[in-house]
């Protein structure tokens, strides 16, 4: 019989099976490739640029672009896996992507790879909510907390080594970062037909929220364009229709999704008090991360020097802390609550951004790079198991789905304003992220502004959890049942 909660029609499989087995390998190598992807991305901007003598605001979209469209869909993309089958859809997404990486790889302009970035999104937005729910729906109960592990440990290693696989590719050429997609997502292609079907057949009585998706995207594509295009024109009629439209756009979602049966958006579960502080927290530090990220590896190159190999590995000490920490957190959070966790947690990080702001031209790597990004690296295994834990704990079982589609969305809309909004905001225009005499004062009110985000996701912590947040049965205000 099918796994609780799905009405999928498979027998649950040991993860020491073989079919156990591949499950593992298919999901963890398809997810991934979306996440090395993002990842360096950011470190090969300056070579894109180079080739391509692109403006700071095309820099911009080759990040944002990707994000725009997976930020507005993922939720979408899970309700499919849900309703037509999460295997047939993971393998879509997986083809899609693999396809868009290809045009990437081979785009002769700048607006083409833009376009093709935003292709790229969309399967991401497929790929991704598939992945650990095939886990979940797949293995039997037993074995799914292992099974998630598993996952969640050998992307953390993707992760880490991404960045420098990533450095050695850029070294040859920007493009390969695109090309190393395909052969992987052939393996994943093949692997997928030995993978059990599931869906939820109930999800197909549900109507596909296709509305909140799209004033989703219209909303968070109107609003990036005016950010992005209005600092560097002084902010014409168009920018400021564009932000109107958005916010209008963005609006409506609200009002859609309230009526909507089954909404692509929770907005109930937003009455829920842990819930909504999580996901505030959420959107403010992973907003300042997203500033980081894409400025950091900019900054290494263009202003102190360093190669792509050397910048992608620059980071790799707060992906190990990361990885070495999140469990201890994550357990520690349940034992003591997690206000603690979550208001430390961030201090950390704004404390590395203001640490980052004294990376400068030839700056060495032990004495300016090596302190930020360890501290970066112990703010970051303090906050993302928690917050991430109470963003789930504290709604019903039955809505963990759509509560972790949500946090995820909020998350990456959260990197997808501040990329959009925090660089024009400090002067980063025109050739701003190109010449280091202008990328290089830039670069440090930027930190600035992310550390004060970020610093904030530390005061709505302190002020709003409390220690029984982490779980749902002890929550003071509870989700409203039915839909959401």
């Amino acid at each position: 019989m099918a796994p609780a909660g799905d009405r999928g029609v498979i027998e649950p499989v040991a993860l020491s099976s073989r079919t156990g087995r591949i499950v593992i390998i298919t999901t963890v190598l398809g997810t991934a490739v979306a996440m090395l992807t993002a990842t360096v991305v950011n470190v090969a901007l300056p070579s894109i640029a180079s080739d391509f003598g692109a403006s700071a605001a095309q820099q911009q979209w080759v990040v944002n672009s990707y994000l725009l469209t997976i930020a507005a869909l993922i939720l979408i993309g899970g309700s499919l896996g849900d309703r037509y089958g999460r295997v047939r859809v993971y393998r879509i997404g997986v083809i899609w992507f693999a396809l868009a990486s290809l045009v990437s790889a081979v785009a002769p302009t700048i607006e083409v790879l833009i376009g093709a970035r935003l292709l790229q999104g969309i399967g991401g937005a497929l790929l991704t909510p598939g992945s650990l729910a095939i886990i979940e729906a797949t293995l039997q109960k037993s074995d799914r907390g292992e099974g998630v592990g598993l996952w969640s440990g050998l992307t953390g290693i993707a992760a880490a080594l991404g960045p420098l696989i990533g450095g050695a590719l850029i070294e040859i050429s920007w493009r390969w970062v695109f090309l190393v997609n395909l052969p992987v997502a052939v393996v994943v292609v093949a692997l997928t037909p030995k993978v059990p079907e599931s869906r939820d057949e109930a999800a197909l009585e549900d109507s596909l929220d296709v509305g909140g998706a799209a004033l989703a995207a219209l909303g968070l594509g109107a609003v990036s364009f005016g950010l992005i295009q209005g600092p560097a024109g002084g902010f014409g009629l168009l920018d400021w229709l564009a932000i109107a439209i958005g916010l209008v756009s963005l609006g409506l979602l609200v009002l859609v999704e309230r009526r909507h049966s089954d909404p692509m958006v929770p907005f109930r579960l937003f009455s829920n008090r842990p819930f909504a502080a999580s996901n505030g927290i959420t959107f403010l530090v992973y907003g300042g991360m997203g500033i980081v990220f894409f400025l950091l590896s900019i900054q290494l190159q263009v202003t102190a020097g360093y190669s792509p190999l050397a910048a992608g590995a620059a980071f790799i000490p707060a992906t190990v802390l990361l990885l070495v920490l999140s469990p201890i957190s994550g357990s520690l959070a349940q034992k003591i609550g997690p206000r603690l966790p979550l208001t430390i947690g961030p201090a950390l990080i704004a404390a590395a951004m203001l640490l980052f702001t004294g990376i400068g031209p030839e700056a060495s790597y032990w004495s300016d790079v090596f302190p930020a990004v360890f501290v970066f690296g112990l703010g970051l295994g303090a906050a993302v198991a928690p917050v991430t834990a109470t963003a789930l704990g504290s709604v019903p079982d039955a809505r963990s789905g759509a509560a972790s589609g949500a946090n995820n969305a909020i998350a990456r809309t959260g990197q997808l304003l501040a990329v959009a909004a925090v660089p024009p905001l400090v002067g980063l225009t025109g050739d701003g992220l190109s010449d280091p005499e202008l990328l290089n004062p830039g670069f440090g009110d930027a930190m600035l502004v992310a550390a004060v985000l970020v610093g904030a996701g530390a005061i709505v912590s302190a002020l709003t959890l409390r220690k029984d947040d982490l779980s749902y049965e002890s929550a003071s205000e509870p989700a409203a049942p039915g839909p959401s």
